[in-house]
């Protein structure tokens, strides 16, 4: 280290061999075989089971939410999604190994228009169960065709001696999966080893992901360790680290990449970075909620709005798809009714401490802003409980949606994820026009009756802002991460749910069995379903399969 400058908060050395380490054996893993590959992600498997209970209580505690139904969300969010991304993987590389393509033939589809579609969820039949009514499409960029998609697949696998290289991976502080997911995806992705360095606000999850990767580990391809922002300023900067990926806000993207202060404002102005590494990211997003008018009964107008305080209010709002603008119709007689329902919703929604730092404490509904103002709300991202509401003309429900579309994509910051609350007789009714309006939307992922969050826990769907951004205009980041088919060019995840629960459903002529999902924040038994879901993912069976149905039936 430079004289004068501030001793880091490790050991120096010990943090540079394990560098060293992992530079060494980085071709090792790049070339690593697809069995060597499995034995590592078997491995990884089963330390997810053995640690999942600790996680779990770690992260509840942390968040003031331990022994209550809350907790729930820790399971969803934690283990659940690291060990269905852990199979997901499994399946494709295996399939991989045998010379085929990881999706079955059959899932593929062409759009009118020429854009290829592969239908990633359900992909077995207990995601047609437990997920019932549930869908998940990932949506090509228009260069790919259906003749290319295999070439536009995995294609870090038809290397013959690829180099490798080390990720530097800064871990989010919010949600717990977030910082092995994104492991998962340097490592199995691009063929690079990692060195993953948590947030201080989770710290305490060191041993949790130390037990997870160990065999990596063990064998010098994965080092975790903790630290402020010092630390991740020394591991950008290491001669060992080849590209970097981050979770987190605009603000710290800006500071890696191109300084600090006014000097890191003239650069970012000239586009002149400090970095020129590679630097990908999923930076946030000022997500919206699009409403459209249709024939809402009275309980849809109460689940919807349950929908939305769920948007709002999972991990105290402390997520980057956090629901920020819910965008209603002018003129439709239900707007009025939907936005008190909503605020009631807000105001009745279990109490939860405010966990992370700065975020604020007190739930705030701002209804009835503007669209046309220069409105914070429509800029910034809220980190906390704060929602906000405006209303977009329309005589009808298509030139309503066409004209949110337009708000959402010209005057709201971000492109991570989007919902839209739509009846499925309006669908109908719509026709081709409610595939142009999905279609139309810029968003990474576009959430069809559901939150967008879903997106993030289908380990088969991209996540990551829609393509386009650069590192002076970064938006909701560069690059993808999850997306565990392993396609190289997606242009977005199109997920689709059920507008109403069973049995109200069938009365809409959707044929599910799903009930209130275990995420909405009033699922009074969620802990429960949480962990059965988790025990049937880790080991199916009959009677697993059983006791999570009837854990989730009883909300």
């Amino acid at each position: 280290m430079e004289v004068g400058v501030r001793p880091l908060p490790i050991d120096v050395a010990t943090f540079d061999h394990a560098l060293d380490e992992l530079r060494a054996n980085a071709a090792s893993w790049a070339r690593l075989g697809f069995a060597g590959k499995i034995r590592h992600l078997r491995a990884m498997r089963a330390r997810t089971i053995e640690v999942a209970d600790e996680w779990v209580a770690l992260a509840a505690h942390a968040k003031g939410i331990a022994g209550t139904p809350l907790a729930g969300e820790e399971w969803f969010s934690g283990p659940y999604a690291v060990l269905v991304a852990i199979d997901r993987l499994i399946a494709t590389l295996a399939a991989l190994a045998t010379g085929h393509d990881p999706y079955p033939a059959a899932a593929v589809r062409t759009r009118a228009g020429g854009q290829v579609v592969v239908d990633v969820f359900p992909a077995e039949r207990s995601d047609r169960i437990l997920l019932s009514g549930v869908r998940a499409e990932v949506w090509m960029d228009p260069s790919v065709t259906a003749q290319t998609l295999g070439e536009n697949t995995a294609s870090f696998y038809r290397e013959s001696a690829p180099p490798g290289g080390v990720t530097l991976v800064l871990g989010a502080g919010n949600i717990a999966s977030i910082p092995p997911l994104d492991v998962l995806t340097a490592l199995y992705a691009h063929g690079h080893v990692a060195l993953l360095k948590l947030n201080p606000v989770n710290d305490y999850l060191l041993p949790v992901f130390e037990r997870l990767f160990s065999s990596l580990i063990d064998e010098r391809f994965v080092f975790v360790t903790t630290g402020g922002a010092a630390v991740g300023a020394y591991a950008c900067g290491h001669r060992a680290v080849d590209a970097i990926h981050l979770t987190g806000g605009e603000r710290t993207h800006d500071a890696i990449v191109f300084g600090g202060g006014d000097e890191g404002r003239a650069r970012k102005a000239v586009g002149d970075p400090i970095v020129t590494k590679p630097v990908t990211s999923e930076l946030g997003n000022v997500t919206p909620v699009i409403v459209v008018p249709g024939p809402w009964s009275e309980p849809d107008f109460a689940f919807q709005a349950a929908h939305v305080a769920t948007m709002k209010l999972h991990n105290a709002g402390a997520n980057c798809i956090a629901a920020q603008v819910l965008v209603t119709p002018q003129g439709w007689e239900g707007t009025a009714r939907f936005v008190g329902a909503v605020e009631h919703a807000l105001r009745s929604a279990p109490e939860r401490p405010s966990y992370y730092p700065g975020s604020a404490a007190e739930r705030r509904f701002a209804a009835g802003l503007d669209e046309n103002a220069d409105e914070p709300l429509f800029r910034d991202e809220a980190f906390g409980p704060v929602l906000a509401q405006t209303s977009i003309a329309g005589d009808d429900a298509g030139a309503f949606l066409r004209n949110a579309v337009a708000f959402c994509n010209d005057r709201l910051r971000g492109t991570l994820g989007v919902s839209v609350l739509v009846h499925p007789r309006t669908i109908a009714a719509l026709g081709p026009a409610f595939e142009e309006a999905v279609a139309a939307l810029r968003y990474g992922c576009v959430a069809i009756n559901t939150w967008p969050g879903v997106g993030f826990l289908l380990p088969a769907a991209s996540w990551g802002a829609y393509p386009g951004n650069t590192l002076a205009a970064v938006g909701s980041g560069i690059g993808i991460v999850h997306n565990a088919y392993l396609f190289d060019r997606p242009q977005k995840t199109v997920v689709r749910a059920p507008f109403a629960p069973f049995p109200r459903s069938f009365g809409d002529g959707e044929n599910t069995l799903l009930p209130t999902p275990p995420w909405f924040v009033t699922h009074r038994r969620a802990d429960a379903v949480g962990r059965a879901m988790f025990a049937f993912t880790a080991k199916p069976s009959p009677a697993r399969m059983l006791a999570t149905a009837v854990a989730a039936m009883r909300h």
